[in-house]
C-alpha cells in the first residue's frame, strides 16, 4: 500500500476517478505528490492519479515517462480551476479535460484525449443526444480512407475503439466514449472524438441524462477563488501539446489576455468580499512562463 499526501490511500493497481464527487467551488480537488518506485512508468501513475499523461508531464518535466527515477518526487496536478462556464458538461481542449456540472451541485473532472493534428475536435455547442452501452463502431469514410483494412463494423468487445460506453453529441463524427487504448487519454489521440479511461467513462456515463448541455472551448487558462485565495492556471496550446507528448520543450508563446482576466477576477471578486485583491504579478509571471498546469496562489483579498 501506498499512503500519498492528502491522505488518499490506493492499492498498486487500483483505478479510482479521483474527480468523482467534487465539492462546487471555483478551485477544487488537492494537492498530491507521489514518490516513484522501481516499477513505475508515468503513464500508469497517471492513471492511477486520473490525470492525463501530457498533464503530468507539463508538471514534471526532465522526468523519463517510461523509467523515471526510482525515488523522484512528482508534483500530481489534481487541483483544477473551473471554467467560467458552469452547465452540464464543459470540455477544455488545451486542458485535455471535462468538467460535468450537476444538478445537484456535484462536480466530476476527467482527463480526455482529443482530435490530433487534421483531425481536430470542434469547439462549440450541442448536447447529448444519445447514450449507448456496449456499441458498435462503424468507421465512417474519412477513416477507412485512411485505413482500408479496417473492417465495416466493430462489434462490442475488447476491440472496440468505443470501449464500453458512448455518448452521441448530434455532431459527425464525433462522441464522448470510453477506449480500449487507455495511453492515449491525456493528449492528442483520436479522430475527433472525445476518449476517457474506461473507469472514468464508466462513473460519467451514469451521471449524465440524454439532453444535457456540451460545451467544448479551447482556452489556455483559468482564474478562480478557493476561500480568500486567487489562483491562476495555465496550460499549453494545443500545439504545445503535441510537442509534451513527444517529449520535447515546447516553444513558448505569450497570452496577452491572461492580465485582463485577472484585473476582472481581482476586482469583481475581491470587491464582492472583503476589497479588492492584492495580486503577485511575479507570481503569475513565473505561472506563465512555466505552464506546469499547477494552479498558483497569485492572489488574496484584503
Amino acid at each position: 500500500m501506498r499512503i500519498i499526501l492528502c491522505l488518499v490511500v490506493l492499492s498498486f493497481f487500483a483505478f479510482i476517478p479521483a474527480g468523482y464527487g467534487l465539492a462546487a467551488g471555483e478551485a477544487v480537488g488537492a494537492f498530491t505528490r507521489y514518490t516513484t518506485v522501481r516499477e513505475d512508468n508515468l503513464y500508469d501513475v497517471a492513471r492511477r492519479f486520473d490525470v492525463g499523461i501530457v498533464e503530468l508531464l507539463a508538471a514534471n518535466p526532465n522526468i523519463d515517462p517510461w523509467m523515471p527515477t526510482e525515488g523522484s518526487e512528482l508534483a500530481v496536478p489534481t487541483v483544477h480551476v473551473l471554467p467560467e462556464i458552469r452547465k452540464g458538461i464543459v470540455i477544455n481542449l488545451s486542458a485535455l479535460r471535462l468538467f460535468y456540472f450537476g444538478d445537484d451541485g456535484k462536480v466530476l473532472t476527467f482527463p480526455i484525449g482529443i482530435g490530433r493534428e487534421g483531425w481536430q475536435t470542434p469547439v462549440g455547442t450541442a448536447k447529448i443526444v444519445a447514450k449507448k452501452k456496449n456499441p458498435e463502431w462503424r468507421p465512417p469514410p474519412s477513416i477507412r480512407k485512411e485505413n482500408p483494412d479496417l473492417p465495416e463494423v466493430f462489434p462490442a468487445g475488447e476491440d472496440n475503439p468505443l470501449g464500453d460506453y458512448a455518448m452521441y453529441l448530434g455532431w459527425s463524427g464525433v462522441l464522448i466514449h470510453s477506449t480500449n487504448r487507455p495511453y492515449g487519454v491525456g493528449k492528442r489521440s483520436s479522430h475527433g472524438c472525445i476518449r476517457l479511461y474506461p473507469e472514468d467513462m464508466e462513473v460519467l456515463f451514469k451521471e449524465v441524462k440524454i439532453g444535457t448541455k456540451v460545451t467544448v472551448i479551447d482556452k489556455p487558462y483559468s482564474v478562480g477563488w478557493k476561500d480568500d485565495l486567487l489562483f491562476l492556471e495555465v496550460k499549453h496550446s494545443q500545439n504545445q501539446l503535441d510537442e509534451i507528448a513527444e517529449y520535447k520543450v515546447p516553444v513558448a508563446v505569450s497570452i496577452p489576455e491572461i492580465y485582463d482576466a485577472i484585473r476582472k477576477s481581482a476586482g469583481e471578486e475581491g470587491a464582492g468580499k472583503k476589497g479588492m485583491a492584492e495580486i503577485d504579478w511575479y507570481k503569475v509571471e513565473e505561472a506563465v512562463a512555466k505552464r506546469s498546469g499547477i494552479p498558483t496562489i497569485i492572489g488574496r483579498r484584503i
